[in-house]
């Protein structure tokens, strides 16, 4: 089984990345777990043109090469600091590119992204990850994607400014033990989907 965790800071390598250390929590146990092949992204450090298709939109365009990898995944982890109380700017570029799995299907007539599992990484030091997390998850869910209980983790000090993930121990046991959480749900939800999976929407 594989997974693949897309960080969305907008911190280029190799610069420290506080939402990258928290998604490092999920995919670690995703890793323990039966032994999910786990693959992380930093998409900042691609070229992703925006638009809403999986070709290239332009020479140097870095999406086929990221769909590619979404469509070799039966478990995705779209990881996202908070910036004004949303998910990042990369983040949203990468929803904006999913888009078009929204018309992509497989030899049986089922969307591309069926049979698979999403959760949400969050970071900040401002309220509203829950929001992040929605806007997120609602995303997948309309590509297709599966969304089980519980599959997603937080970290953040409340409103306002405040320290990093990285420079403050404060919160990591809640946010560490809740992302194990949410690594088991993925993981047990993709191996039920792999013994039963969903078949065609009607039509």
């Amino acid at each position: 089984m594989k997974a693949l965790v897309i960080n969305c800071t907008l911190k280029k390598s190799p610069e420290p990345s506080n939402t990258a250390a928290l998604a490092q929590v999920v995919g670690d146990r995703l890793a323990e777990s039966g032994g999910v092949d786990v693959e992380y992204l930093r998409a900042v450090d691609l070229d992703i043109h925006p638009g809403v298709v999986s070709e290239a939109v332009a020479a140097g365009d870095d999406w086929p090469a990221v769909h590619a990898k979404l469509l070799r995944a039966h478990i995705l982890v779209i990881a996202s600091p908070t910036w004004l109380g949303r998910p990042s700017s990369v983040a949203q570029r990468v929803l904006e590119r999913m888009d078009a799995m929204l018309s992509e299907t497989d030899d049986d007539g089922r969307p591309v992204a069926y049979n698979r599992v999403a959760g949400v990484v969050v970071t900040g030091n401002e309220d509203g990850a829950h929001h992040v997390i929605s806007e997120i998850n609602g995303a997948l869910c309309d590509i297709g994607y599966t969304i089980p209980g519980q599959s997603w983790t937080y970290w953040h000090l409340g409103p306002g400014p405040g320290p990093d993930y990285l420079d403050d121990q404060r919160g990591h046991e809640w946010a560490h033990r809740t992302g194990r959480a949410m690594a088991a749900n993925l993981y047990d939800t993709a191996q039920a989907l792999a013994a039963s999976p969903l078949g065609a929407p009607p039509q």
